[in-house]
């Protein structure tokens, strides 16, 4: 097996993820708040490039079935019913209804993963499960690819740490890894947090700017670890709980 890292600045090609076990991290915020609506109880959160398409498609539903969702430096876009903040996912606003869901960052990362064997949505709110995910889809071999989002085409630091941690869960006890230079890397950058990761609190930039713009309780959520017990899969253009992590596992 061979695991590559890439940290948030190069653009994806398609043979970056052709094929491959696929990871996207996005810790502030997307994967967080993704994860958060999913145990909330919506049926499934579709992601979009742009502000425009994800208006655009919510045309096809009936207004109660769907929410849209997402942000633009920082803030909920107008017109829309939810921002980004993991906190405003609860049962009452989003259970049995589908999200239409844009972020500056996530889920434009997502979009760059078609031709991926499997993909999942991380963060460390799920980082455990999404570890068991991993390593359940290449039992029987493959090459894994795990892409941090980053913040604005730069790398966020809070991301490689969690690409380190989940580089380290996804090889404990295989033989015969490969790790590319950025898999060693966001190991290297981790393994100072070993032990936590509240500190991180203090020197990533992204988390910084998003306690300065009022989000504070956002990123102290965003910095629990394994909060929920299931892995996001994106599939079908659409994000939902694995099914094969969890209580059911």
């Amino acid at each position: 097996m061979r695991i590559d890292v890439l940290l948030g600045e190069a653009q994806v090609v398609p043979a970056d993820v052709a094929d491959r076990v696929v990871v996207v991290i996005d810790v502030l915020r997307a994967a967080t708040t993704v994860a958060a609506a999913l145990d909330a109880g919506a049926r499934a959160v579709i992601p979009f490039e742009t502000v425009d398409e994800t208006a655009s498609r919510a045309r096809a539903y009936a207004r109660g079935e769907v929410q849209l969702a997402g942000e633009r430096r920082m803030l909920k876009i107008d017109g829309f019913d939810l921002g980004n903040s993991p906190a405003e996912y609860t049962p009452e606003s989003v259970e049995g209804r589908t999200l239409l869901y844009t972020t500056t960052n996530g889920t434009m990362a997502l979009a760059a993963t078609h031709g991926a064997r499997a993909c999942f949505f991380a963060a460390f709110v799920n980082v455990a499960a999404t570890v068991s995910a991993v390593r359940t889809a290449v039992a029987e071999g493959g090459d894994v690819t795990i892409l941090c989002a980053g913040h604005e085409h730069r790398v966020a630091l809070e991301d490689v740490v969690c690409a380190g941690r989940l580089v380290r869960g996804i090889t404990a006890g295989r033989e015969g890894v490969v790790r590319g230079d950025g898999a060693r890397l966001a190991e290297m950058v981790e393994q100072p947090f070993h032990g936590g990761i509240a500190s991180l609190v203090l020197e990533a930039g992204h988390a910084k700017s998003l306690i300065a713009a009022g989000f504070e309780r956002d990123v102290e959520r965003c910095f629990t670890i394994d909060l929920y017990d299931r892995a996001v899969q994106y599939q079908h253009r659409q994000l939902q709980l694995d099914p094969m992590t969890g209580a059911e596992r």
